[in-house]
C-alpha cells in the first residue's frame, strides 16, 4: 500500500459497515480497519489489475461504484471494500460474501 503520509480523500465513504467474515479476517490478522479505509478513499486500490484501477479512477471522479481489494495476513486472504455509486455506504466484505 502507498505511504500513508501522502493520502488524501477522493470521495466520501458514507455509512461504513462490515460483514462477519470481514470482521473475523480483520481481527485474525490484526489489521487496522481505518488504515484500509484511508487507502481505499485515497485511491490506493490494492490488489487490482490495471484495467480495474483505471475504472476506479473514473468512478471516483464520475460517481460510480468503487471496489478495492487488499490481501491480508500470511495467506493473503482477500478483502474487498466497496463504496456505492451514491457514496451512501461503504462495505468491507470477503469475496465469497458478495
Amino acid at each position: 500500500m502507498n505511504n500513508e503520509k501522502n493520502l488524501h480523500s477522493l470521495f466520501t465513504l458514507g455509512r461504513t459497515v462490515a460483514t462477519p467474515g470481514a470482521l473475523d479476517l480483520i481481527e485474525q490478522t490484526g489489521t487496522d480497519v481505518l488504515t484500509l479505509l484511508r487507502h481505499h478513499v485515497s485511491g490506493d486500490w490494492g490488489a487490482l489489475d490495471e484495467q480495474d484501477r483505471q475504472e476506479n479512477d473514473r468512478a471516483a471522479r464520475k460517481g460510480s461504484r468503487i471496489l478495492s481489494a487488499y490481501e491480508l495476513g500470511p495467506d493473503k486472504t482477500r478483502i474487498w471494500i466497496i463504496t456505492e455509486w451514491d457514496r451512501s455506504a461503504t462495505t468491507l466484505l470477503l469475496p465469497g460474501e458478495y
